[in-house]
């Protein structure tokens, strides 16, 4: 079954990203099972997940010279 896009983000995040940040997600494909443009709106499959999370870099150890 799938979902559109604004509900399926509410089932999986809280609070949810904005439209526009899952839009993006979706062009970089970061959502597996891609979702499906029908028309102006994407659904998305119930039990797809979000794999991109953003990681942040660790700070590099400074080399003594």
């Amino acid at each position: 079954m799938k979902k559109r896009l604004d509900e399926w983000l509410k089932s999986q995040f809280d609070p949810p990203p904005a439209i526009r940040t899952a839009r993006l997600w979706i062009r970089d494909g970061k959502i597996y099972p891609p979702p499906v443009k029908v028309g102006r709106a994407y659904y998305v499959d119930q039990d797809a997940k979000f794999q991109g999370a953003i990681t942040r870099p660790s700070l590099a150890q400074r080399i003594p010279r």
